[in-house]
């Protein structure tokens, strides 16, 4: 028997039910966690973020492991979290940007769960991460330039999601999460819907 809330043993607030972990991929300030949080909170399945995983497990934020420890350990430990959570029940996770660049990564989440890429412009990136401090790769004499590189090398990767939906300026939250429902239920391996 699966414990409540483990996304197995109830529909959905949507009339939903997760079959399989829903990966959120896409660059930084695209939306992965708060869209994922949300659409966990309307799926009624658990909700990860993997950085805030590797940061417990360190006990050392993402700044400070980069820092400290340089980005190909930050990436091992990176791939070692994601395959922990992708071996539990059904659950949204949130992953960071460098995240489904790896193709360990992306096997892994094929095998057990699906990527959705949320695809944002670069403007609208620039305009939400700009005044942040914590993103590591940003710490550049220009900021602007280096998210643009990022943007260029990362896009044709992120292409390869299974499910993509695209962040739209002006959107809410919720509007967004909304087109993710939308996307997810054309896919019914992935959500089933009661009249399914």
């Amino acid at each position: 028997m699966q414990a409540a809330g483990d996304g197995l043993d109830r529909m959905g607030a949507e009339g939903t039910r997760l079959r399989k972990s829903v990966v959120m991929v896409g660059m930084m300030g695209s939306g992965k966690s708060a869209i994922g949080r949300a659409l966990a909170a309307r799926l009624r399945v658990p909700f990860v973020d993997s950085d805030a995983e590797i940061e417990a497990a360190a006990n050392a934020t993402i700044p400070e492991i980069f820092a400290r420890d340089g980005e190909p350990f930050f990436r091992d430990r990176e791939a070692e979290v994601l395959a922990r959570l992708l071996s539990g029940p059904p659950r949204v996770i949130s992953t960071g940007g460098g995240a489904f660049l790896s193709e360990r990564n992306r096997a892994a989440i094929a095998r057990a769960g699906v990527a959705l890429w949320l695809d944002a412009d670069l403007p609208l990136l620039w305009d939400r991460v700009r005044h942040k401090d914590t993103r590591p790769l940003l710490r550049t004499a220009n900021p602007r330039a280096t998210l643009a590189e990022i943007f260029e090398a990362r896009v044709p990767i992120y292409a390869l999601a299974e499910v993509r939906v695209k962040v739209e300026r002006g959107y809410s939250i919720e509007d967004t999460t909304s087109r993710v429902i939308t996307a997810l239920t054309e896919r019914p391996d992935i959500l089933e819907t009661q009249n399914a």
